[in-house]
């Protein structure tokens, strides 16, 4: 009986023993991990911040373009219609 207590006793001490490095080994592990995806993540934020600009940038350009086609079109245009709106004062056109 007491050399299984013996036994016992050793190897408790040998797993303690080899337990404290393979838990700095993990903890270091998850650390790292979480820096990673850490950095992943401000990657991913940067990516969309980026892609929202070039959103705005883009929707801008195409107004801008809409807007010179328009009075472009306006301006060459001979319908009597269009002649009429454009005699108009800015605010009865508007209402329309």
């Amino acid at each position: 009986m007491e050399d299984i207590i013996g036994l016992f006793i050793g190897l408790v001490a040998i797993v303690m023993v080899f337990s404290i490095p393979l838990t700095a080994i993990w903890t270091t592990h998850l650390r790292k991990m979480q820096s990673m995806k850490s950095k992943v993540i401000k990657d991913e934020i940067e990516l969309e911040r980026l892609k929202y600009d070039n959103f705005l940038l883009e929707t801008e350009k195409m107004r801008l373009d809409l807007q010179n086609k328009q009075a472009s079109l306006l301006e060459m245009s001979a319908d009597p219609l269009v002649v009429e709106l454009q005699k108009r004062p800015k605010a009865e056109t508007q209402a329309l």
